[in-house]
């Protein structure tokens, strides 16, 4: 990966933040109650590793899969984990989809010429303000199967509108497991992948899920606008 001064400057400002800073922190007692200190938890999109810091410390006895395919993004959470010492998360450097792919992930470059890598995407157009890398995409049910999982107490999946196709790839997984999901849902960003969110609700709907809003935890049987969902098993409602 090679990065102009300007990016290098940016660079070093991400990871900054990602090594120093503990965002999320509100989500803690949402999370609680359903990821135990011994807790299996995937970390879909993990970006800088914000998300997987705040799991780990959660599950101090268990362990954090932190999906990441982004070059960029992993060369920042891999240093954050190590400068925290978190020795409980493994970083996989792939994204999950329905079915094994290669495929072009579109990352925007802002005005300045920074990687805007907290937004970066599968599926839709290419630009001329993006940076395209070509990563590899696993299923779900193939990643668990190789893991020998026995267990999976937690999902959170931010990666911008991919989120149905990362969960269908682990039907049979949701089904053995029924782990608690915490999902971004965003109508323009599924439509990049030709989802929506009322398929999303429906799907999990009929694999016995429920919907809440977050941090509110309101019952949600239908999409109400772009945001944070939580989505928990009938048996853990």
């Amino acid at each position: 990966m090679r990065l102009t001064a300007r990016q290098r400057a940016s660079w070093l400002a991400h990871l900054y933040k990602a090594a120093t800073q503990q965002h999320h922190r509100e989500l803690r007692p949402l999370f609680a109650p359903f990821i135990p200190a011994e807790a299996i938890v995937l970390d879909v999109g993990a970006h800088a590793g914000q998300f997987a810091k705040l799991f780990a410390r959660l599950a101090p006895a268990g362990r954090v899969y932190a999906f990441e395919p982004s070059e960029y993004a992993r060369s920042i959470l891999t240093r954050a984990l190590a400068f925290n010492r978190i020795a409980n998360v493994t970083v996989v450097p792939c994204g999950l989809s329905d079915v094994p792919a290669r495929a072009v992930l579109h990352t925007p470059l802002k005005r300045s010429s920074a990687w805007g890598f907290g937004t970066a995407h599968l599926g839709g157009e290419p630009s001329s303000a993006e940076a395209d890398q070509t990563v590899a995409l696993e299923r779900l049910d193939d990643f668990a199967a190789r893991q020998g999982l026995t267990r999976l107490d937690f999902i959170k999946a931010d990666i911008e509108g991919w989120e149905m196709r990362a969960l269908q790839g682990g039907e049979g997984t949701l089904r053995a497991f029924r782990p608690g999901l915490y999902l971004e849902v965003d109508d323009a960003h599924m439509a990049r992948a030709g989802d929506s969110p009322a398929a999303l609700f429906g799907w999990l709907a009929e694999l016995g899920y429920r919907a809440f809003e977050t941090p509110s935890l309101e019952p949600a049987p239908a999409w109400r606008g772009a945001g944070d969902y939580l989505f928990l098993p009938e048996k853990r409602v």
